[in-house]
């Protein structure tokens, strides 16, 4: 699966793999498996950064970048992450006027509760600084939110 990379993804993936080896002996604790996908503009969930192989706690487990290059390959070919169109496609379910709002109380009631939950503190800053203030009824343009929440992703 890793000689499906190119030789600019086989750089990027080195490079980011080298900030994580804290020890300098070509080993990440698995702990880090998710924080370098992510540095590495992939967005897999937790339950997938299990699936792969990575641990809860540090030190229980040491990978190799020849073990990583697999799992980078995998999570950059998986479909499920979503992007833009999805996430707007999902919202229109909650448009209850068709009118491209929805409720703000409803968007952050759907992020606290469905899916890979988030909890009320991680949630706060994220609504912040990607939420238009809302409307009179409590209503928000859900197009804005999506995309200066998927701004920057591939």
């Amino acid at each position: 699966m890793a000689a499906d990379l190119s030789a600019r993804d086989v750089e990027r993936v080195k490079f980011a793999f080298s900030i994580y080896d804290f020890e300098g002996n070509g080993t990440m604790d698995a702990f880090y498996i998710g924080d370098c996908l992510r540095a590495l503009n992939l967005n897999p969930t937790v339950a997938t950064i299990e699936k792969l192989g990575g641990t809860e706690k540090r030190k229980e487990k040491m990978i190799k970048l020849d073990d990583f290059m697999p799992l980078f390959a995998q999570v950059k070919k998986d479909k499920d992450a979503g992007g833009y169109e999805d996430f707007i496609e999902v919202l229109k379910l909650y448009d209850k006027s068709e009118n491209g709002t929805m409720m703000y109380a409803e968007l952050e009631h759907i992020l606290l509760s469905l899916g890979e939950r988030l909890e009320k503190s991680e949630l706060e800053p994220i609504l912040k600084e990607c939420c238009p203030p809302e409307d009179e009824e409590g209503c928000i343009p859900y197009e804005q939110f999506v995309t200066a929440l998927t701004k920057g992703i591939n």
